[in-house]
Protein backbone atom coordinates (compact mmCIF):
# COMPACT_ATOMS: atom_id res chain seq x y z
CA UNK A 1 0.00 0.00 0.00
CA UNK A 2 2.79 2.93 1.00
CA UNK A 3 4.91 1.55 -2.05
CA UNK A 4 2.03 2.01 -4.52
CA UNK A 5 1.45 5.65 -3.07
CA UNK A 6 4.93 6.92 -3.00
CA UNK A 7 5.27 5.56 -6.33
CA UNK A 8 2.15 7.27 -7.72
CA UNK A 9 3.33 10.83 -5.91
CA UNK A 10 6.23 10.87 -3.84
CA UNK A 11 6.36 14.61 -3.42
CA UNK A 12 2.92 14.47 -1.79
CA UNK A 13 3.08 15.50 2.09
CA UNK A 14 1.79 12.76 4.03
CA UNK A 15 3.02 13.48 7.78
CA UNK A 16 3.59 16.60 9.35
CA UNK A 17 4.93 17.09 12.63
CA UNK A 18 5.93 20.70 14.24
CA UNK A 19 8.07 22.45 12.07
CA UNK A 20 8.71 19.63 9.94
CA UNK A 21 6.93 17.39 7.19
CA UNK A 22 7.65 14.49 5.47
CA UNK A 23 6.29 13.89 2.01
CA UNK A 24 5.52 9.82 0.84
CA UNK A 25 9.07 9.28 -0.83
CA UNK A 26 11.36 10.74 2.19
CA UNK A 27 9.00 8.63 4.83
CA UNK A 28 9.42 4.98 2.32
CA UNK A 29 13.16 6.19 2.64
CA UNK A 30 12.76 6.21 6.31
CA UNK A 31 10.78 2.91 6.83
CA UNK A 32 13.07 1.29 4.60
CA UNK A 33 15.94 2.61 7.14
CA UNK A 34 13.99 0.97 9.95
CA UNK A 35 13.37 -2.24 8.65
CA UNK A 36 17.33 -2.58 7.77
CA UNK A 37 17.73 -1.82 11.48
CA UNK A 38 15.44 -3.90 12.55
CA UNK A 39 16.83 -6.75 10.28
CA UNK A 40 20.27 -6.31 11.23
CA UNK A 41 19.54 -7.08 15.13
CA UNK A 42 17.66 -10.47 13.76
CA UNK A 43 13.82 -9.73 13.25
CA UNK A 44 12.18 -12.36 11.08
CA UNK A 45 8.73 -12.63 9.90
CA UNK A 46 6.30 -14.04 12.76
CA UNK A 47 8.31 -12.08 15.38
CA UNK A 48 6.40 -9.53 17.90
CA UNK A 49 8.22 -6.49 18.39
CA UNK A 50 6.65 -4.23 21.05
CA UNK A 51 6.23 -0.27 21.02
CA UNK A 52 6.34 1.52 24.26
CA UNK A 53 6.26 4.93 21.98
CA UNK A 54 5.05 8.60 22.15
CA UNK A 55 3.37 9.65 19.11
CA UNK A 56 6.03 10.44 16.61
CA UNK A 57 7.09 9.58 13.22
CA UNK A 58 9.50 6.75 14.42
CA UNK A 59 6.00 5.45 15.67
CA UNK A 60 4.62 5.14 12.56
CA UNK A 61 7.49 4.34 10.48
CA UNK A 62 8.26 1.38 13.11
CA UNK A 63 4.55 0.03 12.12
CA UNK A 64 6.06 -0.19 8.61
CA UNK A 65 8.88 -1.53 8.90
CA UNK A 66 7.82 -4.37 11.07
CA UNK A 67 5.06 -4.84 8.61
CA UNK A 68 7.36 -4.78 5.53
CA UNK A 69 9.52 -7.84 7.89
CA UNK A 70 6.48 -9.50 7.91
CA UNK A 71 6.69 -9.45 11.85
CA UNK A 72 3.44 -8.26 14.06
CA UNK A 73 3.15 -4.76 15.76
CA UNK A 74 2.29 -4.58 19.73
CA UNK A 75 1.62 -1.38 20.47
CA UNK A 76 1.37 -0.34 24.17
CA UNK A 77 -0.66 1.46 26.56
CA UNK A 78 2.22 4.31 27.43
CA UNK A 79 0.49 4.52 30.88
CA UNK A 80 1.48 1.59 32.86
CA UNK A 81 3.62 0.48 35.49
CA UNK A 82 6.65 -1.80 34.90
CA UNK A 83 5.32 -4.62 36.36
CA UNK A 84 2.19 -4.36 33.78
CA UNK A 85 4.76 -4.11 30.93
CA UNK A 86 6.46 -7.25 32.40
CA UNK A 87 2.89 -9.40 32.02
CA UNK A 88 2.00 -7.84 28.38
CA UNK A 89 5.92 -8.59 26.70
CA UNK A 90 6.19 -12.15 28.47
CA UNK A 91 2.43 -12.92 27.09
CA UNK A 92 3.45 -12.23 23.55
CA UNK A 93 7.16 -13.43 23.82
CA UNK A 94 8.38 -9.93 22.48
CA UNK A 95 11.54 -10.12 20.42
CA UNK A 96 12.24 -6.45 20.67
CA UNK A 97 10.89 -3.28 22.12
CA UNK A 98 11.08 0.22 20.94
CA UNK A 99 10.52 2.89 23.14
CA UNK A 100 11.42 6.25 24.64
CA UNK A 101 13.68 7.65 27.32
CA UNK A 102 10.67 9.55 28.37
CA UNK A 103 9.22 6.06 29.38
CA UNK A 104 12.73 5.07 31.20
CA UNK A 105 11.60 4.68 34.67
CA UNK A 106 9.19 1.74 33.81
CA UNK A 107 11.01 0.50 30.81
CA UNK A 108 14.60 0.63 31.66
CA UNK A 109 14.71 -2.64 32.89
CA UNK A 110 12.93 -4.42 30.64
CA UNK A 111 15.39 -5.98 28.21
CA UNK A 112 17.01 -7.68 31.36
CA UNK A 113 13.73 -8.67 33.58
CA UNK A 114 11.87 -10.18 30.16
CA UNK A 115 13.70 -13.39 28.34
CA UNK A 116 12.69 -13.07 24.79
CA UNK A 117 13.46 -9.45 24.61
CA UNK A 118 17.03 -9.64 22.69
CA UNK A 119 17.28 -6.12 21.78
CA UNK A 120 15.85 -2.50 23.13
CA UNK A 121 15.71 0.36 20.52
CA UNK A 122 15.34 3.85 21.86
CA UNK A 123 14.50 6.71 18.97
CA UNK A 124 16.12 9.09 20.99
CA UNK A 125 19.01 8.09 23.59
CA UNK A 126 19.92 5.07 25.38
CA UNK A 127 20.13 4.97 29.02
CA UNK A 128 23.27 2.60 28.29
CA UNK A 129 25.07 1.81 25.26
CA UNK A 130 26.03 -1.76 25.26
CA UNK A 131 25.05 -4.91 22.67
CA UNK A 132 21.16 -4.66 23.90
CA UNK A 133 20.34 -0.91 24.15
CA UNK A 134 20.88 0.92 20.84
CA UNK A 135 20.41 4.19 19.43
CA UNK A 136 18.12 4.24 16.38
CA UNK A 137 19.84 7.02 14.91
CA UNK A 138 22.82 4.88 15.16
CA UNK A 139 22.02 1.86 13.91
CA UNK A 140 20.07 3.03 11.17
CA UNK A 141 21.81 1.83 8.01
CA UNK A 142 22.76 3.74 4.52
CA UNK A 143 22.21 0.41 2.94
CA UNK A 144 18.13 1.16 2.40
CA UNK A 145 17.44 -2.23 0.83
CA UNK A 146 16.62 -5.08 3.47
CA UNK A 147 16.63 -8.79 1.77
CA UNK A 148 13.25 -9.31 0.03
CA UNK A 149 10.55 -7.94 2.16
CA UNK A 150 8.78 -11.25 3.87
CA UNK A 151 5.64 -11.54 1.85
CA UNK A 152 2.72 -11.09 3.69
CA UNK A 153 -0.69 -13.15 3.56
CA UNK A 154 -4.02 -11.30 4.43
CA UNK A 155 -4.80 -13.31 7.03
CA UNK A 156 -1.43 -13.06 8.85
CA UNK A 157 -1.11 -11.48 12.49
CA UNK A 158 -0.48 -7.85 11.63
CA UNK A 159 -0.68 -6.37 15.17
CA UNK A 160 -1.74 -7.22 18.49
CA UNK A 161 -4.01 -5.13 20.58
CA UNK A 162 -3.55 -5.73 24.80
CA UNK A 163 -7.28 -4.86 25.58
CA UNK A 164 -7.28 -3.12 29.04
CA UNK A 165 -8.75 -5.78 31.17
CA UNK A 166 -12.11 -5.04 33.20
CA UNK A 167 -10.89 -7.83 35.29
CA UNK A 168 -7.71 -10.14 35.44
CA UNK A 169 -5.33 -9.37 33.32
CA UNK A 170 -4.71 -7.82 29.85
CA UNK A 171 -5.79 -10.20 26.91
CA UNK A 172 -3.88 -9.60 23.37
CA UNK A 173 -6.59 -9.11 20.58
CA UNK A 174 -4.30 -10.70 17.37
CA UNK A 175 -5.70 -8.58 14.27
CA UNK A 176 -5.00 -9.86 10.98
CA UNK A 177 -4.39 -7.87 7.48
CA UNK A 178 -7.48 -8.79 6.26
CA UNK A 179 -9.35 -7.78 9.44
CA UNK A 180 -7.31 -3.85 9.53
CA UNK A 181 -8.17 -3.43 5.64
CA UNK A 182 -12.04 -4.28 6.06
CA UNK A 183 -12.26 -1.39 8.34
CA UNK A 184 -10.20 1.18 6.24
CA UNK A 185 -12.51 0.29 3.47
CA UNK A 186 -15.89 0.51 5.73
CA UNK A 187 -14.37 4.11 7.11
CA UNK A 188 -13.77 5.13 3.91
CA UNK A 189 -16.67 4.73 2.00
CA UNK A 190 -18.39 5.77 5.30
CA UNK A 191 -16.86 9.00 5.24
CA UNK A 192 -16.64 9.51 2.08
CA UNK A 193 -13.09 10.38 2.49
CA UNK A 194 -10.33 11.78 -0.39
CA UNK A 195 -6.70 12.32 -0.85
CA UNK A 196 -7.15 15.78 -0.14
CA UNK A 197 -8.41 15.53 3.65
CA UNK A 198 -5.78 15.86 6.42
CA UNK A 199 -6.31 14.26 9.69
CA UNK A 200 -5.39 15.35 13.36
CA UNK A 201 -3.44 12.76 15.76
CA UNK A 202 -3.29 13.36 19.44
CA UNK A 203 -4.65 10.67 21.06
CA UNK A 204 -2.58 8.00 21.94
CA UNK A 205 -1.30 5.92 18.69
CA UNK A 206 -1.46 2.70 20.85
CA UNK A 207 -4.98 2.85 21.26
CA UNK A 208 -6.90 0.84 18.33
CA UNK A 209 -8.50 3.59 17.34
CA UNK A 210 -6.27 5.68 16.90
CA UNK A 211 -3.72 3.26 14.98
CA UNK A 212 -6.14 2.10 12.40
CA UNK A 213 -8.82 5.22 11.76
CA UNK A 214 -6.22 7.83 12.45
CA UNK A 215 -2.87 6.38 11.51
CA UNK A 216 -3.14 3.59 8.98
CA UNK A 217 -6.42 4.89 6.97
CA UNK A 218 -4.51 8.21 6.06
CA UNK A 219 -1.88 5.87 4.32
CA UNK A 220 -4.87 3.99 2.72
CA UNK A 221 -6.76 6.64 0.98
CA UNK A 222 -3.24 8.87 0.15
CA UNK A 223 -4.18 11.50 2.16
CA UNK A 224 -2.40 13.43 5.08
CA UNK A 225 -1.80 13.69 8.46
CA UNK A 226 -0.74 15.81 11.68
CA UNK A 227 0.82 14.85 14.49
CA UNK A 228 0.34 16.20 17.84
CA UNK A 229 3.45 14.95 20.52
CA UNK A 230 1.01 15.54 23.10
CA UNK A 231 -2.48 16.29 24.05
CA UNK A 232 -1.52 19.34 26.36
CA UNK A 233 -1.61 22.45 25.66
CA UNK A 234 -5.05 21.90 24.35
CA UNK A 235 -4.25 25.19 22.84
CA UNK A 236 -1.71 23.55 20.49
CA UNK A 237 -3.84 20.79 18.84
CA UNK A 238 -6.49 24.21 18.03
CA UNK A 239 -3.22 25.86 16.46
CA UNK A 240 -2.13 23.43 14.36
CA UNK A 241 -5.85 22.40 13.85
CA UNK A 242 -6.27 25.58 11.94
CA UNK A 243 -2.67 26.66 10.37
CA UNK A 244 -2.28 22.89 8.60
CA UNK A 245 -5.76 22.69 7.77
CA UNK A 246 -7.49 19.95 8.97
CA UNK A 247 -10.26 18.20 7.67
CA UNK A 248 -11.31 14.85 9.41
CA UNK A 249 -11.06 15.92 13.20
CA UNK A 250 -11.23 12.88 15.72
CA UNK A 251 -11.48 12.47 19.55
CA UNK A 252 -13.38 10.97 22.14
CA UNK A 253 -16.02 12.57 24.00
CA UNK A 254 -14.07 14.15 27.02
CA UNK A 255 -12.01 16.17 24.33
CA UNK A 256 -15.24 17.46 22.79
CA UNK A 257 -16.62 18.48 25.98
CA UNK A 258 -13.82 20.16 26.49
CA UNK A 259 -13.84 21.79 22.69
CA UNK A 260 -17.20 22.82 23.36
CA UNK A 261 -16.34 24.24 26.90
CA UNK A 262 -13.26 26.32 25.84
CA UNK A 263 -13.40 30.02 24.79
CA UNK A 264 -12.25 29.39 21.34
CA UNK A 265 -11.60 32.58 19.56
CA UNK A 266 -14.00 33.82 16.75
CA UNK A 267 -11.28 33.11 13.96
CA UNK A 268 -10.81 29.21 14.80
CA UNK A 269 -14.92 29.10 14.05
CA UNK A 270 -14.96 31.42 10.99
CA UNK A 271 -11.43 29.63 9.31
CA UNK A 272 -11.05 26.04 10.14
CA UNK A 273 -11.15 23.30 7.22
CA UNK A 274 -13.09 20.90 9.70
CA UNK A 275 -15.54 19.47 7.88
CA UNK A 276 -15.76 16.19 9.64
CA UNK A 277 -15.88 15.16 13.69
CA UNK A 278 -15.53 11.35 14.57
CA UNK A 279 -16.30 10.25 17.98
CA UNK A 280 -15.88 7.34 19.51
CA UNK A 281 -14.43 5.51 22.64
CA UNK A 282 -17.52 6.57 24.89
CA UNK A 283 -20.91 8.35 24.21
CA UNK A 284 -21.04 11.53 23.47
CA UNK A 285 -23.83 13.25 25.48
CA UNK A 286 -26.91 14.60 24.02
CA UNK A 287 -25.96 18.62 24.92
CA UNK A 288 -22.67 18.16 23.66
CA UNK A 289 -24.08 16.87 20.33
CA UNK A 290 -26.68 19.66 20.31
CA UNK A 291 -23.65 22.53 21.31
CA UNK A 292 -21.52 21.19 18.33
CA UNK A 293 -24.38 21.51 15.78
CA UNK A 294 -24.54 25.46 16.83
CA UNK A 295 -20.52 26.12 17.44
CA UNK A 296 -19.89 24.23 14.10
CA UNK A 297 -22.49 25.31 11.77
CA UNK A 298 -20.21 23.26 8.41
CA UNK A 299 -19.33 20.23 10.10
CA UNK A 300 -20.87 17.04 10.95
CA UNK A 301 -20.15 15.37 13.91
CA UNK A 302 -20.48 11.22 13.34
CA UNK A 303 -20.43 9.38 16.29
CA UNK A 304 -19.31 5.67 15.71
CA UNK A 305 -18.72 2.76 17.90
CA UNK A 306 -15.91 -0.21 18.16
CA UNK A 307 -13.83 -2.26 20.05
CA UNK A 308 -9.72 -3.57 20.01
CA UNK A 309 -11.78 -7.28 19.01
CA UNK A 310 -13.27 -5.77 16.23
CA UNK A 311 -10.16 -3.90 14.49
CA UNK A 312 -11.72 -1.34 15.71
CA UNK A 313 -14.92 0.21 14.24
CA UNK A 314 -17.98 -1.59 14.20
CA UNK A 315 -20.67 1.28 13.25
CA UNK A 316 -20.57 5.10 12.24
CA UNK A 317 -23.19 7.42 11.64
CA UNK A 318 -23.40 8.14 7.98
CA UNK A 319 -22.85 11.44 6.64
CA UNK A 320 -25.88 12.19 4.97
CA UNK A 321 -28.15 11.26 7.77
CA UNK A 322 -26.89 10.96 11.27
CA UNK A 323 -29.78 9.89 14.44
CA UNK A 324 -28.88 11.63 17.81
CA UNK A 325 -27.50 9.15 20.67
CA UNK A 326 -27.00 6.52 18.23
CA UNK A 327 -23.55 5.17 16.84
CA UNK A 328 -24.85 4.51 13.37
CA UNK A 329 -24.91 1.71 11.05
CA UNK A 330 -22.80 -1.13 10.47
CA UNK A 331 -20.03 -0.63 8.42
CA UNK A 332 -19.47 -2.12 4.61
CA UNK A 333 -19.70 -6.15 5.12
CA UNK A 334 -20.34 -6.08 9.27
CA UNK A 335 -23.55 -7.67 10.81
CA UNK A 336 -24.58 -6.98 14.00
CA UNK A 337 -27.69 -9.06 16.43
CA UNK A 338 -29.01 -7.88 19.76
CA UNK A 339 -29.38 -11.34 21.41
CA UNK A 340 -30.71 -12.44 24.92
CA UNK A 341 -28.33 -14.53 27.13
CA UNK A 342 -29.11 -17.92 24.88
CA UNK A 343 -28.05 -15.75 21.83
CA UNK A 344 -31.14 -16.20 20.59
CA UNK A 345 -32.01 -13.19 18.32
CA UNK A 346 -34.36 -10.35 19.96
CA UNK A 347 -37.13 -8.46 18.03
CA UNK A 348 -36.59 -5.00 17.02
CA UNK A 349 -36.18 -2.03 19.76
CA UNK A 350 -35.58 -4.48 22.78
CA UNK A 351 -32.28 -4.07 24.53
CA UNK A 352 -29.88 -7.21 24.79
CA UNK A 353 -26.27 -7.65 23.83
CA UNK A 354 -24.92 -6.81 20.62
CA UNK A 355 -22.83 -9.27 18.81
CA UNK A 356 -21.35 -8.90 15.72
CA UNK A 357 -19.87 -11.11 12.24
CA UNK A 358 -17.59 -10.13 9.46
CA UNK A 359 -14.22 -9.49 8.25
CA UNK A 360 -13.78 -7.15 11.47
CA UNK A 361 -13.92 -10.26 13.73
CA UNK A 362 -10.24 -10.85 15.54
CA UNK A 363 -8.68 -13.84 14.92
CA UNK A 364 -8.60 -14.70 18.95
CA UNK A 365 -7.24 -13.77 21.95
CA UNK A 366 -3.31 -14.53 22.26
CA UNK A 367 -2.59 -17.92 24.17
CA UNK A 368 -6.02 -17.90 25.55
CA UNK A 369 -8.21 -20.10 23.70
CA UNK A 370 -10.80 -20.27 26.77
CA UNK A 371 -11.48 -16.91 26.55
CA UNK A 372 -11.35 -16.73 22.43
CA UNK A 373 -14.45 -19.21 22.29
CA UNK A 374 -15.91 -17.34 24.93
CA UNK A 375 -15.67 -13.93 22.92
CA UNK A 376 -16.54 -15.36 19.65
CA UNK A 377 -19.47 -18.29 18.94
CA UNK A 378 -20.11 -19.71 15.43
CA UNK A 379 -18.06 -16.81 13.93
CA UNK A 380 -20.13 -14.18 16.12
CA UNK A 381 -18.47 -12.15 18.10
CA UNK A 382 -19.47 -11.02 21.81
CA UNK A 383 -19.53 -7.61 22.48
CA UNK A 384 -20.40 -7.29 26.04
CA UNK A 385 -22.39 -4.31 25.36
CA UNK A 386 -25.81 -3.45 25.62
CA UNK A 387 -27.56 -2.27 22.80
CA UNK A 388 -30.74 -2.15 20.84
CA UNK A 389 -31.20 -1.82 16.99
CA UNK A 390 -34.22 0.30 15.35
CA UNK A 391 -36.10 -0.57 12.10
CA UNK A 392 -33.58 0.99 9.97
CA UNK A 393 -31.07 -0.42 11.29
CA UNK A 394 -29.37 1.88 13.16
CA UNK A 395 -27.38 1.00 16.56
CA UNK A 396 -28.08 2.35 20.14
CA UNK A 397 -25.17 1.71 22.55
CA UNK A 398 -27.51 1.19 25.82
CA UNK A 399 -24.68 0.21 28.13
CA UNK A 400 -21.50 -2.61 29.29
CA UNK A 401 -23.16 -5.79 30.73
CA UNK A 402 -20.86 -6.01 33.47
CA UNK A 403 -22.21 -1.99 34.07
CA UNK A 404 -25.49 -2.86 34.69
CA UNK A 405 -27.20 -2.44 38.06
CA UNK A 406 -29.69 -4.87 38.73
CA UNK A 407 -31.88 -3.44 42.27
CA UNK A 408 -34.81 -5.43 43.44
CA UNK A 409 -35.18 -7.38 40.23
CA UNK A 410 -35.21 -4.04 37.62
CA UNK A 411 -32.36 -3.21 35.30
CA UNK A 412 -30.58 -0.25 35.58
CA UNK A 413 -28.40 1.30 33.25
CA UNK A 414 -26.25 3.73 34.29
CA UNK A 415 -26.03 5.31 31.32
CA UNK A 416 -28.78 6.57 31.08
CA UNK A 417 -28.59 7.80 35.04
CA UNK A 418 -25.19 9.66 33.79
CA UNK A 419 -26.64 11.23 30.62
CA UNK A 420 -29.20 13.20 32.54
CA UNK A 421 -26.95 13.59 35.47
CA UNK A 422 -24.72 15.95 32.48
CA UNK A 423 -27.81 17.94 31.45
CA UNK A 424 -27.86 19.38 34.53
CA UNK A 425 -25.74 22.95 34.55
CA UNK A 426 -23.88 21.97 37.44
CA UNK A 427 -22.29 18.33 36.10
CA UNK A 428 -19.24 18.61 34.20
CA UNK A 429 -19.04 14.38 34.08
CA UNK A 430 -20.40 11.88 35.88
CA UNK A 431 -19.90 7.68 36.46
CA UNK A 432 -22.80 5.50 38.13
CA UNK A 433 -21.66 2.44 39.32
CA UNK A 434 -23.48 -0.46 41.75
CA UNK A 435 -23.32 -1.06 45.10
CA UNK A 436 -24.43 -3.64 47.04
CA UNK A 437 -27.27 -3.36 49.39
CA UNK A 438 -29.38 -5.92 51.72
CA UNK A 439 -32.33 -4.74 50.87
CA UNK A 440 -32.39 -4.30 46.91
CA UNK A 441 -29.19 -6.48 46.08
CA UNK A 442 -27.66 -3.82 44.43
CA UNK A 443 -28.48 0.22 44.23
CA UNK A 444 -26.92 3.03 41.99
CA UNK A 445 -24.23 5.26 43.77
CA UNK A 446 -22.77 8.17 41.40
CA UNK A 447 -19.14 9.75 41.10
CA UNK A 448 -19.24 13.33 39.70
CA UNK A 449 -16.89 16.02 38.57
CA UNK A 450 -18.43 19.67 38.63
CA UNK A 451 -18.66 22.61 36.25
CA UNK A 452 -16.49 25.70 36.67
CA UNK A 453 -18.77 27.94 39.18
CA UNK A 454 -20.83 24.88 40.37
CA UNK A 455 -18.19 23.72 43.37
CA UNK A 456 -20.70 24.37 45.96
CA UNK A 457 -23.39 22.90 44.67
CA UNK A 458 -24.84 20.27 47.04
CA UNK A 459 -25.71 16.48 46.37
CA UNK A 460 -29.02 16.61 47.36
CA UNK A 461 -30.01 19.61 45.10
CA UNK A 462 -28.41 17.69 42.41
CA UNK A 463 -30.63 14.58 43.60
CA UNK A 464 -34.11 16.45 43.50
CA UNK A 465 -32.92 17.91 39.76
CA UNK A 466 -33.15 14.25 38.87
CA UNK A 467 -36.25 13.18 40.39
CA UNK A 468 -37.71 14.87 37.93
CA UNK A 469 -36.55 13.14 34.92
CA UNK A 470 -35.63 9.73 36.60
CA UNK A 471 -38.14 7.17 38.23
CA UNK A 472 -37.19 6.61 42.17
CA UNK A 473 -35.31 3.65 42.04
CA UNK A 474 -32.48 5.19 39.47
CA UNK A 475 -31.48 7.77 41.44
CA UNK A 476 -28.11 7.58 43.26
CA UNK A 477 -28.36 6.25 46.82
CA UNK A 478 -24.92 8.42 47.41
CA UNK A 479 -23.67 11.18 44.81
CA UNK A 480 -19.66 11.70 45.58
CA UNK A 481 -18.14 14.92 44.14
CA UNK A 482 -14.37 14.42 42.69
CA UNK A 483 -11.83 16.83 41.63
CA UNK A 484 -10.92 14.34 39.19
CA UNK A 485 -12.40 10.58 37.36
CA UNK A 486 -10.07 8.35 36.67
CA UNK A 487 -9.62 7.85 32.78
CA UNK A 488 -7.97 6.03 30.15
CA UNK A 489 -5.66 7.75 27.90
CA UNK A 490 -8.40 8.43 25.88
CA UNK A 491 -10.89 9.88 28.60
CA UNK A 492 -12.73 6.91 29.35
CA UNK A 493 -13.88 6.84 32.67
CA UNK A 494 -12.52 3.81 34.50
CA UNK A 495 -15.42 2.50 36.43
CA UNK A 496 -13.12 -0.82 38.04
CA UNK A 497 -11.25 1.67 39.87
CA UNK A 498 -13.90 2.93 41.14
CA UNK A 499 -15.68 -0.07 42.21
CA UNK A 500 -12.75 -0.92 43.85
CA UNK A 501 -12.52 1.81 45.89
CA UNK A 502 -15.90 0.71 47.10
CA UNK A 503 -14.86 -2.56 48.55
Amino acid sequence: MLRAVAEENPSKRVIFVDDKSFNYKSFLEGVDRVARSLELIGVEKGDRIALICPNSIEFVQSVFAISKLGAVTVPINTMLKNEEYRYILDDCSAKALITSSKFIKEVGDLCDSVETITHTIWIDKAPKEDSQHLVLDEILSDHLHTHRPSPSQLDDTAVIFYTSGTTGYPKGAMISNRNLFSNLIGAKERFDLRSHDRFIVYLPMFHSFTFAIMVILPFFIRASFVIIPSILPFSNIIKQTLFKRVTVFMGVPDIYNALIRAKLPWYFLWFNSIRCFISGGSALNEDTLNRFRVTFKRATMLEGYGLSECSPAVAINPLNRQKPLSVGLPLYGYDVKIVDDEMMELPIGEAGELIVRGDCVMQGYLNNPEATAETIQNGWLRTGDIAKVDDEGYVYIVDRIKDLIISKGLNIYPRQIEEQMMLLPSVKLAAVIAQSDPHSGEVPIAFIELEEGYENTPPSKIKSELKEHLASFKIPKTITVVESLPKTATGKVLKRVLKQGIH
